[in-house]
């Protein structure tokens, strides 16, 4: 790694493609969510899914009122991702399916039902604390390291999908480093790992040439950040052809940093896929998120981290806090004025604002659950001050 200047400093973030064993995983539960929610959204949803050779299991609490084929679900996630070639130890038709769900325990339930609460409103589901970041690194208003991981998958999965190349297989993770200034700036990218899943018949050569030049190059050279210096590391251990739950056992909520900020924020430590919007690990750090955004947004400041913390079953926030990291004029007090003045923070008003009782949790598990336009979190709106 070569840094240009003693005073700059590199920060690294990854990410893994919807092929990668734990991504499997997250997509299943939250495949299944969104059957409960598309026919009942007042469904309750806990779902675990864990992914191997040639299985997948499924378990967690769930009460609904919907219909839902628990393998036909499964079968269908795992041949779009496009696990679907036969003896590869992983694939859509032989893949033995087992189902643990049962119905939500009773004792959670009457703290999170209005009707049933201490507190006469829908209370958190858990406690806990969730933290949103956003900063203006990127148009996304993103990190640009986990940013630019994201979209290089993105980019390798369309190109596989579409029929451009043969020889990629569905499991793939990316990391990019970042070099940034004294003033904490971005200034260059010091290098590139793709680790990506292939077919037996191409060499590590011809992948790796493919990569840099129809992947690496045509995402990254737009920013300005590369230069005569970027390292490229691809498939560094030299082979990847047994890959995905076959290679590597898969478990739903294990890609926290992926699905969040790359590590460039906090976070609270609480997983999002499987779980319906009552629990607070998900939809307070999709709201959490969408305040944090809108404040940057509404330049309000460049940089923001905002908390939300959470007693289970009590309705209002037990702690909010704004911190700006003195990109702001406005003190951290004047800023959480701005957001009791412009937000809901209540279980119910997140839910409320943001439209979250809808099938909508699949569609934004790949490459990160942030920064991307047509999600409602990401939504921006003229602040009140």
């Amino acid at each position: 790694m070569i840094i240009k200047n003693p005073k700059h400093h590199v920060f690294t973030s990854e990410s893994v493609s919807e092929g990668h064993p734990d991504k499997v995983c997250d997509q299943i539960s939250d495949a299944i969510l969104d059957a409960c929610l598309a026919g009942d959204p007042t469904s309750r949803v806990a779902c675990e899914t864990l992914a191997t050779t040639n299985t997948v299991i499924v378990a967690g609490e769930i009460t609904t009122k919907s219909k839902i084929d628990v393998d036909a679900i499964v079968r269908d996630v795992i041949t779009d991702i496009g696990y679907t070639e036969d003896n590869t130890g992983f694939d859509a038709k032989s893949v033995k399916i087992t189902n643990l769900i049962h119905t939500q325990s009773p004792d959670i339930a009457q703290g999170v039902t209005a009707t049933d609460n201490l507190f006469g409103a829908q209370g958190a589901g858990d406690q806990g604390m969730m933290f949103g970041y956003a900063c203006d690194e990127t148009p996304q208003l993103m990190p640009c390291p986990v940013m630019y991981s994201h979209i290089l998958l993105a980019k390798a999965a369309e190109l596989r999908k579409s029929g451009a190349v043969d020889f990629l297989r569905p499991d793939s993770k990316s990391q990019v480093s970042v070099e940034y200034d004294e003033n904490n700036r971005p200034v260059r990218i010091t290098n590139v790992v793709m680790s990506h899943q292939h077919s037996p018949n191409v060499s590590r050569e011809e992948l790796s040439k493919y990569l840099i030049e129809n992947v690496i190059k045509p995402v990254l050279e737009p920013t300005g950040m590369l230069d005569e210096d970027t390292e490229y590391f691809i498939n560094p251990t030299g082979r990847f052809v047994i890959g995905g739950p076959d290679g590597d056992t898969g478990l739903t909520g294990r890609k926290i940093i992926v699905d969040t900020y790359g590590g460039m924020g906090r976070h609270g430590g609480g997983a999002f896929s499987g779980k319906d919007p009552s629990k607070v690990d998900r939809s307070a750090a999709y709201m959490a998120r969408y305040i944090a955004k809108n404040l940057v947004a509404n330049k309000l400041c460049s940089k923001c981290e905002v908390e939300l913390a959470y007693a289970i079953g009590v309705p209002e926030p037990v702690s909010i806090l704004v911190e700006t990291f003195g990109t702001s004029e406005l003190t951290n007090e004047e800023l959480r004025a701005v957001v009791a003045k412009n937000f809901d923070t209540t279980p119910e008003g997140i839910v409320k604002t943001l439209n979250l009782l809808r099938p909508i949790y699949r569609a934004n598990d790949n490459y990160g659950h942030f920064g991307k336009d047509n999600t409602p979190w990401e939504q921006i709106i003229t602040l009140k001050k």
